[in-house]
């Protein structure tokens, strides 16, 4: 451990903004309490994603990181004043970020030293390079590198965890006895939506067609998985499709209750976004429907996971919507080679809940 480290008290490590991110950042929340279990651990993140880091024993404090005006700088500052962290941990690369927990009153400030705040941070690693440009690595390891550069003792074998109380673990079986799902059903989870953009968005008629395939094949329940914005692409499946579909679009189920959802499914189907990263910390079998994106970036725990790109020239491309208007990277994936995958996942590891 760096000598500057050996007395702390108290630390805050700003969280990734995306879903998936923060799932994958996990182990180093592990790493940080492992290695500072008598210091007060803070967590900074996006209010949205409070519900991700619930129930979970790394943290002492959650707050809200609402720093993108003067207003939500001084909340910060006024949350962040009575708990008096003396390092502050950036798992986001912006310079903002910095600035933030500067704002906030953080002495030392750590982070991979990438664009204008690499002249001012206390310390942190350079970000690897190839050809000149940022190499892509898996997140998690991206993340641990600064675990390393800190000189903290890793996990052995460093995998994503999420964590479910009983309250809100008994809460999501009630739901899902509520939508007809009993204990013995084999219960599939369809995920169609995407924040980041249409680009990573398998089409509805598509999930329409593998609902029914699937039931077919397995006699499931199928659950469609879908947040708040997404409706409109979920009465599109449910509207298309003959297969009897639950579909929780009017829900309204945050980002702490569609754990125990995820967990209770024994197979995960999704487009490349956030609940992919659900299953993967629960031990969920999924089926992930990659396209623009480059695999690497996520290209860890992947024991029960299947992922479907279609090797073409334009992939990856990481546009939020298809540049040369085909989509051909999504719609290349047909509804009867995902019922391969799932028939080969479901025949080997059939997951029952209990």
């Amino acid at each position: 451990m760096l000598p500057a480290l050996q007395s702390v008290k108290s630390l805050v490590v700003r969280c990734p903004n995306w879903v998936g991110d923060i799932v994958m950042a996990t182990p180093v929340f592990e790493c940080l309490r492992a290695n500072f279990p008598n210091a007060t651990i803070t967590a900074c993140v996006r209010p949205y994603a409070r519900g991700i880091l619930q129930d979970a024993p790394w943290f002492d404090h959650i707050v809200p990181c609402q720093d993108k005006n003067l207003k939500g700088l001084r909340q910060l500052r006024a949350d962040l004043q009575p708990l008096q962290p003396e390092v502050g941990l950036l798992l986001t690369n912006t310079t903002h970020s910095f600035l933030s927990f500067k704002f906030a009153g953080v002495t030392d400030i750590y982070g991979y030293r990438r664009n204008l705040r690499q002249y001012f941070l206390s310390g942190g690693p350079q970000p690897q390079r190839e050809d000149g440009k940022v190499k892509p690595l898996p997140m998690q390891e991206y993340y641990l590198e600064l675990c390393r550069f800190l000189g903290l003792t890793l996990p052995v074998a460093p995998r994503s965890r999420l964590y479910l109380s009983d309250a809100h673990n008994a809460q999501g079986l009630a739901r899902l006895r509520g939508w007809g799902i009993a204990d013995g059903d084999l219960v599939i989870g369809l995920n169609p939506g995407a924040s980041f953009g249409s680009s990573k968005c398998w089409p509805p008629e598509y999930f329409a067609r593998l609902a029914e395939l699937l039931q077919e094949s397995f006699g499931c329940k199928i659950l469609l998985l879908v947040g708040p914005g997404e409706e409109v692409i979920a009465q599109k499946i449910v509207s298309a499709s003959r297969a009897t579909i639950i579909n929780i679009g009017g829900e309204r189920v945050d980002l702490a209750e569609l754990k125990p959802l995820i967990k209770r499914c024994n197979l995960l189907i999704t487009n490349d976004t956030g609940p992919r990263h659900y299953a993967v910390a629960f031990d969920v079998p999924n089926i992930v429907l990659m396209g623009p994106t480059n695999p690497i970036y996520t290209a860890a725990n992947l024991e029960y996971t299947r992922v479907l790109q279609r090797d073409l020239a334009c992939v990856p491309c990481h546009k939020k919507t298809c540049p040369l208007g085909h989509h051909a990277c999504m719609r290349e994936i047909t509804p009867e080679s995902v019922l391969l995958e799932a028939q080969a996942l479901l025949g080997t590891r059939v997951r029952m809940s209990a």
